[in-house]
C-alpha cells in the first residue's frame, strides 16, 4: 500500500482516537478562550497600534503622528490585519484589536494540536488504533502559565506571533510526510515563512531557517527559484518601502530599544522572573520524559517510512550501484522528516530564548518569552496515551499482556503534568501591583487595573483615571494652537508652554493643534484627536527621542530619556521665561538644545521623515536607512554639542 493511500484511507478503527482528539482540540480551544476572557484587558502598549490604525483610515498613511513618518509599531501585519478588519466592519477599534488577539491566540493552539495529532498519528497508527488517543499536554501546559491568558487579549501581536509559529509547525509537519515531488505544499510554506519578519523581526530568524531547508533538498531549479520568489516577494517589496518611506531598515521601536544590544543580566533576571514562580522547569522535564516514553514505546510502529519504501522499489535498482551523487541527494533527501522538523522547532525555540535574554528581556512579565514556550512545547501539544494490549506468544495460543508499565508511565507523567496545572491556575494570583519594582518587570495587566480602577480596561475611556490623563485633557482645551505639554510633579498639572512668538515664524501655523510629550503613548494617543502631536521621551514614536544613547543600567525598554528641553526648541515652542518657558526647565539648557539640533547629520537624520516625500527623498532615505540606524546623539545637550563637533572636525 502506498503512503498517500494508507494516510488518506478511513477506517473504523481510527473512529475512537480521531473522536477523542477532536474532543481534546475542542476543550482546550474553549478552556484557552474562558481563561483568556476572564483576564481579557488592553494594555497601553496595545493601544499604540491603534493610532496607527486610525492614521490610515482617515488617510494620513501608516504614521503616527500626520506629516511625520514613523513605523511606531513593531509587527507591520498585525497593523495592517486591523486596519482591514476595521476598515470592513467599522466597528469600534479596540473591540477589533481585542477579537483579533482573543482568535489568533485560540487559533494558535488549534493548530499546534493538529500539527502534533498528524506527527504522531502518522507514526504511531501501526499500533492498534483503539489502544492509542491523543490527549493535551503542552497546550494546557502553556495555557495554565497566567501571561499566557493575560497577553492573549492584550491587544499585542502576541496572539499572532503564536499564530504563525502554529501554523509553519502544521505545514512543516504536513511537509515531513508530503510526497517529494509536491510543490504546492513547499510553496505554501515559502510564501508563510516570508512573512515572520513582518510579524516581529526576529521571526525572520525561524522563517528563514525553514526557507533554506526547502532550499536544500534536491529540486528542480524551476522550484527553488519559485520558493525564492514566494518567500521574498512580500518582504522584500515592504522592506523596500520602508526603507524609502520611513528611512530605518527596520520598525522605530528597534531603534528605541536597541534591539542588537546585549543586556544578558537583564535577561537571566527576565528568564527566572517566568520561570521561577511557576517551577516551570517541572512540566518541561515531564513532558520531555514523556516524549522520549513514548517515542520508545513507538519506535518503529510505521511500517511507512521512506528506507523501507526505497529498498523495496525495484525502480532503484541494487544500492551498490548508487553513485555518490545520487547518496548525497538521498542524504539531503532525509531532511524531509518527521524527526528533522521536530528538532527544527526544538532548535528555533532555544535559538529564539537566547536571542530574548540577549537582549534583557523586556520589562512586561513573561512577554517575549512566550513564543519561546509555545514554541518549545509543540512536539508534545498533545501526546499518545495507551492502553496494555493482549498478544499472542509464538509457542502456542496462550495470551499474554503487554505494556502495562509503559502505558502506567505514560499516563502518570501525562497525569502530573495536568495536575501542576491546574494547581498554577488555582493559586498564581500576583496581588496588587501598584508600581514597577526595583529590577522593572512588572505585571502589566494588574498594574493597569490598579491605576485606573478599572476590572477589564479595553475602551480608551477606561484610562481617564490614570494619573495625568484627565488634567491632560483639560490642559488641552486650554492650550492655545501649537502649544506644547510636558507632565510636571504634580500629577493633575500639565506645563503648557506656549508657540513662539518669534516674527515670521511659519511653524507656528503648520504646528499641529498642539504637541504632548508624555511616556503612555497608548492611552494618550486614543484620547485625543488626530491634530494632536504625541511624542514621547524613549522614543517609540519620536526618532529624536528614539537615536539617543541609552542609559546605563536602566530599564529594559524605557532606557532612554530625551530631556524635555529638546522638544520645547524641536516643536518651535518658547525658549524664553517672557515667551511662557516653565520655571523647571533652564534657558541655558534649551539653548544649548537649540546648538545641538543644528548638527548636519541629526538634520539629515530628522529631514529623513519630515521632509516631503518625492521620488528623490525616497531614493534618499532608501540610500541612508541602514546609516540612520547607528546613528546616535548624546542625552545631554552639552555633550551633543561636543560630540557632533569632533565628529565634524570643528
Amino acid at each position: 500500500m502506498s503512503r498517500s493511500t494508507s494516510r488518506d484511507a478511513v477506517s473504523p478503527r481510527y473512529a475512537a482516537p480521531r473522536a477523542a482528539l477532536g474532543a481534546g482540540v475542542v476543550l482546550a480551544a474553549v478552556l484557552f478562550a474562558y481563561g483568556a476572557w476572564q483576564r481579557r484587558w488592553i494594555s497601553d502598549d496595545g493601544l499604540i497600534v491603534l493610532r496607527t490604525v486610525r492614521n490610515i483610515l482617515a488617510g494620513n498613511g501608516p504614521v503616527f503622528n500626520a506629516d511625520e513618518r514613523v513605523e511606531a509599531n513593531t509587527s507591520t501585519l498585525w497593523t495592517y490585519i486591523v486596519t482591514f478588519v476595521g476598515w470592513v466592519t467599522g466597528a469600534q477599534l479596540e473591540y477589533v484589536v481585542l477579537t483579533l488577539a482573543l482568535a489568533f491566540s485560540v487559533l494558535a493552539v488549534v493548530l499546534a494540536m493538529l500539527g502534533t495529532a498528524r506527527l504522531y498519528g502518522q507514526t504511531l497508527f501501526g499500533r492498534p488504533a483503539s489502544a492509542v488517543l491523543l490527549v493535551p499536554a503542552g497546550v494546557i501546559a502553556y495555557l495554565a502559565v497566567p501571561p499566557a491568558r493575560d497577553f492573549a487579549t492584550s491587544g499585542l501581536e502576541s496572539g499572532l506571533v503564536l499564530a504563525w509559529i502554529a501554523l509553519m509547525w502544521w505545514l512543516l509537519v504536513r511537509w515531513s510526510f508530503a510526497e517529494r515531488h509536491g510543490s504546492g505544499l513547499t510553496l505554501a510554506i515559502a510564501f508563510v515563512a516570508g512573512l515572520g519578519p513582518l510579524v516581529r523581526p526576529e521571526l525572520a530568524m525561524l522563517g528563514g531557517l525553514a526557507l533554506i531547508l526547502l532550499l536544500v533538498l534536491p529540486s528542480r531549479l524551476r522550484l527553488r527559484v519559485a520558493i525564492v520568489v514566494v518567500a521574498g516577494a512580500v518582504p522584500v517589496a515592504y522592506q523596500v518601502f520602508r526603507m524609502g518611506y520611513y528611512a530605518l531598515p527596520y520598525p522605530s521601536t528597534a531603534v528605541a530599544k536597541d534591539a542588537g544590544g546585549a543586556r544578558w543580566d537583564k535577561g537571566w533576571m527576565y528568564l527566572g522572573d517566568l520561570a521561577g514562580p511557576y517551577w516551570l522547569w517541572l512540566p518541561l522535564v515531564l513532558l520531555a520524559v514523556l516524549a522520549l516514553a513514548a517515542l520508545v514505546l513507538f519506535r518503529g510502529a510505521d511500517g511507512n517510512s521512506r528506507d523501507t519504501e526505497t529498498a523495496a522499489d525495484p525502480d532503484h535498482g541494487d544500492p551498490s550501484g548508487i553513485t555518490a551523487a545520487a547518496r548525497r541527494r538521498s542524504w539531503r533527501s532525509r531532511l524531509q522528516s518527521p524527526a528533522v522538523v521536530v528538532g527544527f522547532f526544538l532548535f528555533n525555540g532555544v535559538l529564539l530564548g537566547l536571542y530574548v535574554v540577549r537582549v534583557g528581556g523586556d520589562f512586561m512579565h513573561g512577554r517575549t518569552l512566550l513564543p519561546v514556550l509555545f514554541t518549545l512545547l509543540l512536539p508534545v501539544a498533545v501526546v499518545p496515551l495507551t492502553a496494555p494490549r493482549r498478544v499472542r506468544t509464538r509457542t502456542g495460543g496462550s495470551r499474554r499482556h503487554y505494556g502495562y508499565r509503559v502505558s502506567g508511565v505514560l499516563g502518570a507523567l501525562w497525569l502530573a503534568v495536568m495536575v501542576w496545572s491546574g494547581v498554577i491556575v488555582v493559586v498564581s494570583d500576583p496581588g496588587v501591583v501598584d508600581g514597577v519594582p526595583d529590577h522593572g518587570i512588572v505585571d502589566e495587566r494588574q498594574f493597569y487595573r490598579y491605576w485606573t480602577n478599572v476590572a477589564h480596561p479595553i475602551l480608551a475611556e477606561d484610562y481617564i483615571e490614570y494619573p495625568r490623563m484627565e488634567s491632560m485633557l483639560d490642559a488641552l482645551t486650554r492650550a492655545p494652537h501649537g502649544a506644547l505639554l510636558l507632565p510636571t510633579a504634580d500629577m493633575n498639572y500639565w506645563a503648557i508652554v506656549p508657540p513662539a512668538s518669534r516674527p515670521g515664524n511659519s511653524r507656528i501655523a503648520a504646528a499641529p493643534e498642539s504637541t504632548v510629550y508624555f511616556l503612555q503613548l497608548g492611552m494618550t494617543s486614543m484620547l485625543t484627536s488626530l491634530d494632536v502631536r504625541i511624542l514621547d521621551p524613549v522614543g517609540l514614536a519620536y526618532p529624536l527621542a528614539g537615536h539617543t544613547e541609552r542609559i546605563p543600567g536602566g530599564r529594559i525598554g524605557h532606557d532612554k530619556y530625551l530631556l524635555p528641553d529638546w522638544v520645547v526648541v524641536d516643536t518651535g515652542a518658547a525658549t524664553t521665561r517672557e515667551a511662557g518657558l516653565p520655571g523647571f526647565l533652564d534657558p541655558e539648557w534649551v539653548a544649548d538644545s537649540q546648538e545641538a539640533l543644528t548638527c548636519p547629520q541629526t538634520q539629515r537624520l530628522l529631514s529623513g521623515y519630515r521632509n516631503e516625500l518625492n521620488a528623490g527623498q525616497f531614493v534618499r532615505n532608501f540610500r541612508d536607512a541602514l546609516w540612520r540606524s547607528s546613528y546616535r546623539i548624546e542625552r545631554l545637550p552639552q555633550d551633543e554639542i561636543e560630540r557632533c563637533s569632533a565628529r565634524n572636525g570643528a
